[in-house]
């Protein structure tokens, strides 16, 4: 027998009871979205390479180590799975060019590609949900993506995660911090890890970042990034603070909050939680302004986020759901068969879920698996049934007599009260 093929390391199936608790996040999400004015975008889960080198960071970790890349065999291309999908989305809205009709609101939502450790909360191929604001300067969008976030935990009752808010200035004052963060870790070579020291040049801004506990103290005591802050950037920040008071979001400024993508400035912000682990921003996002131009565009202002699926199914309260079926129909007999296949379209175009019994079982093997599938009636059809021109209707989860009746009877019988 040959050997069993098994999925790929950290690339995981998603099975029917997964499944259904998936389709009710999604379907949760996109009516928050919509709600916004946020329009759903596609793009291609294989990209350029250099569209993520030049919009992540040439030596950011996931240009560096993470991602699936390949040369293409029939142009000599490189390419690479998508790792993220802002850039993919701005590629997009510039090579079509959008925004000659105005800003834009769009969403996204799909897999995306890391060679990472798998672990509990972070896996190859992971799924995200993801909004962009393109066009939009003020901290009104910023704050609005916030509180969007906010009503769809409300809507999916995710509890458990907190918002963490910082600011990265302008890109001026951003260097202006990062020469001073970079003299400050100089200074302190000797206390810092191998890794730390690595970026301390090529991208100091992420030193801060690091979940090393022995680097806590030094890192605590690091030049602070609102010393080099811009009026501006200020008054933005503020602003954002300002409309999410009014909201009634709670948050917490984090100085040490610098996102791992080079793109970002301006307003960062991750919801958290201490649930899951290691992994524990659920959402993050924030302000990246100079992307468009970067990217070959003609400059403009823009704001976004994206939500890990996998980490926030963790975090739903509600067990997955099993399909709500109405009727299992039991057949017997090759005249029954006709029938009851026909009979089983009639009952859909009432608007029920009918699961067909293919099994070519007994009545009795038949009946069991109609009580097994959780429908709520078993619809016979025998011989006697197919003749007249009838079905049989038997409640599965009630004490009521069976009925014999036309079809178009049953569904009435069949359908839940109050439906349509």
């Amino acid at each position: 027998m040959p050997e069993k093929i098994q999925a790929v390391r950290g690339m995981n199936d998603i099975l029917p009871d997964q499944a259904h608790m998936w389709e009710r996040f999604e379907l949760g999400v996109r009516g928050v979205l919509r709600a916004y004015g946020y329009r759903p975008i596609h793009t291609p889960i294989l990209e350029r390479t250099e569209l993520f080198v030049r919009s992540i960071g040439e030596v950011t970790d996931i240009v560096e180590k993470e991602m699936y890349t390949f040369v293409d065999q029939l142009n000599g291309e490189s390419l690479t799975l998508r790792p993220e999908a802002t850039a993919s989305c701005v590629r997009a809205v510039v090579e079509h060019n959008l925004l000659y009709a105005g800003p834009q609101r769009l969403y996204y939502s799909g897999p995306m590609f890391r060679h990472e450790r798998p672990q509990k909360g972070r896996f190859r191929q992971f799924h995200q949900v993801g909004v962009e604001a393109l066009g939009c300067a003020g901290p009104d969008v910023d704050a609005e993506q916030i509180v969007m976030c906010a009503r769809i935990w409300r809507e999916l009752d995710i509890n458990g995660v907190e918002l963490e808010l910082n600011s990265l200035g302008s890109s001026e004052a951003r260097g202006r911090y990062r020469s001073r963060l970079v003299r400050y870790l100089e200074d302190n070579t000797d206390a810092l890890d191998a890794d730390a020291r690595r970026r301390m040049h090529s991208n100091p801004l992420r030193v801060l970042d690091s979940k090393n506990p022995a680097l806590g103290d030094l890192l605590e005591n690091a030049p602070s990034m609102m010393d080099d802050m811009d009026a501006a950037s200020l008054r933005h920040f503020e602003g954002v603070q300002s409309l999410l008071r009014e909201s009634g979001i709670a948050f917490s400024l984090n100085p040490r909050l610098v996102r791992g993508l080079d793109y970002y400035n301006s307003t960062v912000f991750e919801w958290v939680t201490d649930r899951l682990g290691a992994q524990g921003t659920v959402c993050a996002g924030g302000r990246y302004d100079g992307l468009i131009e970067q990217i070959g565009g003609k400059p403009a202002p823009a704001c976004g986020f994206a939500m890990g699926v996998e980490r926030l199914l963790g975090l739903m309260q509600s067990a997955p759901c099993a399909v709500a079926v109405d009727a299992y129909l039991v057949h017997q007999g090759e005249n029954a068969l006709r029938f009851a296949f026909i009979a089983s379209e009639q009952l859909r175009d009432h608007g029920l879920t009918v699961i067909f019994d293919c099994s070519g079982g007994s009545f009795k093997s038949q009946m069991k698996k109609a009580d097994a599938s959780g429908a709520r009636y078993a619809v016979i059809v025998g011989d006697d049934e197919a003749q007249l021109g009838q079905v049989s209707v038997k409640p599965l989860r009630e004490a009521a007599d069976q009925q014999r009746c036309a079809v178009a009877r049953a569904a009435e019988l069949i359908k839940p009260q109050g439906a349509g």
